[in-house]
């Protein structure tokens, strides 16, 4: 997690699980995968399918594949330790900016900010008084002005930067923002012009009915048969993936998709599905 004494691996980990995936969801799971997969060089020797069954639930299993393709890449370096550079960082596969910048923070203390989007919508409400809604990725002027605003000391920063984001988690919500609790209210420009409303709404993700859904259906009958030592044939994962009014050709598009993505493995001739070994 993001406290004191918490490793940089499991730090990396806690952040990857926790992109797209609330954190009540994500606690039970990255508590047993850093018990089971403590460094890096544990996760890498890890088969794919028993990273996929310990994923579980959390949602775009290839994250899952990625960060293990990202710890192998840490323990071939020397050491074997997360690096603390952002540059390296980086590097890593499956790393982006937000995840590079949080293991920078909150494992290494670096003064860097950390944007996710309850810290952009906050800093979006409080300093240019717009509503906001969010883009594909955070502007160069709001790292800059985020960057501005950073304590002088990396750790005062990295207090600064869990505290902005539960913030926005907790008071400065986006549906329901409770204004009175805030403590950034007296001098907040959205509070004090009316919050007025962004003039493009963003769109929340559907769910029921979406290929996203029949992938996760599949996914979740491939883990169960993993773990009980079972075949799953395809016709099986086909009736799975055959969700209720969908198009005649989502089922085989996902499995098709699942496939290509290295998340499930054809066998026997393609009449036999199951997970990556």
């Amino acid at each position: 997690m993001r406290d004191e004494g918490v490793s940089p691996w499991a730090t990396l980990v806690f952040e990857v699980m926790s992109q797209q995936t609330p954190i009540p969801r994500v606690q039970p799971v990255w508590q047993v995968w850093m018990e089971r997969w403590p460094t890096p060089a544990a996760l890498g020797a890890a088969s794919p399918a028993e990273v996929l069954v310990a994923w579980d639930h959390l949602g775009y299993p290839s994250r899952a594949l990625r960060l293990q393709q990202c710890a192998r890449a840490i323990a071939a370096r020397p050491g074997g330790q997360v690096p603390a550079d952002l540059e390296e960082l980086l590097a890593l596969p499956g790393v982006g900016p937000y995840t590079a910048s949080a293991v920078a923070s909150f494992a290494y203390h670096r003064r860097v900010p950390v944007l996710d989007t309850n810290v952009r919508r906050v800093l979006a409400r409080a300093c240019d008084g717009t509503e906001f809604a969010p883009s594909s990725a955070p502007s160069r002027t709001e790292r800059g002005r985020a960057e501005s605003l950073l304590p002088q000391t990396g750790e005062a920063a990295a207090e600064w930067n869990v505290a902005l984001m539960e913030l926005g988690a907790l008071v400065c919500t986006q549906r329901a923002p409770r204004c009175g609790e805030c403590p950034l209210a007296q001098g907040c420009r959205w509070l004090t012009e009316g919050r007025p409303a962004a003039s493009v709404r963003p769109r929340g993700q559907s769910w029921a009915g979406t290929d996203r859904q029949a992938r996760g259906r599949v996914m979740a009958l491939l883990r169960d048969s993993h773990t009980h030592g079972r075949q799953t044939t395809r016709e099986q994962a086909l009736r799975v993936a055959t969700l209720p009014g969908s198009d005649s050709e989502q089922a085989g598009r996902v499995l098709v998709g699942l496939v290509a993505d290295g998340l499930v493995v054809e066998r026997d001739e393609g009449t036999v599905l199951e997970l990556p070994s």
